[in-house]
Parts: C-alpha cells; structure tokens; sequence
C-alpha cells in the first residue's frame, strides 16, 4: 500500500515556526499543500493506484481529493487512518457537514462524533494502527491501494517521520520490511515533531 500524508494545513503553517498548537480545529490545505498534493498525485502516476482510502479529517479529504481528480480513482473513507488525537487539529468536523462538503462520499459507517478523545495513548494508536495494516494485508488489492493519512498514524506504522505529501510504499503483509520512499518532500526547518 502506498501511505500519503496529507499536504500542509493552516496548523501546520503555525505549527512549523513556534511549536505551539494554533487551536485551529479540522484545518484546511494552505495553496502550498494543495500544491503538494498535485505533486503526490503525479508522483503516485507510475504506481497504478486504482483507489484511495482517506481519513475523515478535512486536511486528510482535501488531499484525496485532487489526488482522486488527477488519478481518476475512487475514496473511501475510513477513521482508523485519522491522526493520533493529541491537538486541537485532531478535534474532527461531524459527519453533517462533512456530507454537505461531499455528497458523493459514503459517510454512512461513521458515527457524527468520529475522532478520539483527546489525548489518544500511544498504545491506542499503535493497536488502530495495527487493526488497520491487518485488514489492508487481506485485501487483494493493497498493492494498488493509496491511504491518505497523518503524520503519527505513518510513524506508527513506520518508524518514520514524515513531512507533508511524503509517499511511502508499504507492504502490510510483512511489519518488519522497511517503507520504501516513493515522495519524500524536504523537511521544514524547524526543531522538534511535525504532528498531524
């Protein structure tokens, strides 16, 4: 499966110079994230993806969208790929107006209030996580599959840390294999984690 991390949000924008959490809910991609997802899209071209599965979080949607336009693929949408619930970014808009944003997205299967509480534990993360890369592992076609997702739901997959619209092909069949790089856009100057 190949992991994107969604482009750069307004949090990520503030985030990236004082290391302190804006109190900006569900951010929107800036130009330049918008811009990085185009880029993915491209990147992603060659690898024959033929779906995405995204995060419910406006940021993560965002994403899959113009990566979705480029690749003339379909979403899904699933919330065990959202952000490890840690900053106001994490508190997630309900599922009313993310249908009114898309109509065309199967909303359905999520509750109205579908992101964790906050703080989500490393442990329970990691155990989503884990829950998530099992079920792609069964399916048949993980190998062509995008998941559109955040910063810590790739580190615990990973290991890594990964800047805005970094690609990694992973093979959730084998844990222990490394990611491969696929898009790894320059890290931003700044000391200290890149969350969501």
């Amino acid at each position: 499966m190949l992991l994107i991390r969604h482009g750069q949000s307004e949090f990520n924008v503030v985030y990236s110079v004082t290391r302190r959490d804006p109190g900006i809910r569900d951010p929107l991609l800036t130009g330049a994230g918008r811009a990085q997802a185009r880029a993915a899209a491209e990147a992603l071209a060659p690898h024959g993806v033929r779906r995405l599965v995204a995060s419910p979080y406006t940021r993560a949607l965002e994403t899959a969208e113009i990566i979705a336009d480029v690749l003339d693929v379909p979403v899904t949408v699933d919330a065990r790929v959202g952000e490890r619930a840690a900053f106001a970014c994490d508190v997630g808009t309900p599922i009313a107006a993310l249908r009114a944003r898309w109509p065309h997205l199967a909303l359905d299967h999520l509750d109205e209030v579908w992101w964790p509480d906050l703080e989500e534990s490393e442990a329970a993360l990691d155990t989503r996580c884990e829950t998530f890369r099992c079920a792609m592992a069964e399916t048949a076609d993980w190998q062509t599959t995008g998941i559109v997702t955040h910063w810590g739901f790739i580190r615990s997959l990973t290991g890594l840390t990964v800047p805005n619209c970094a690609v990694l092909r992973v093979d959730p069949r084998r844990r222990e294999l490394p990611a491969v790089p696929v898009l790894m856009p320059a890290l931003p100057d700044a000391a200290g984690p890149l969350p969501t």
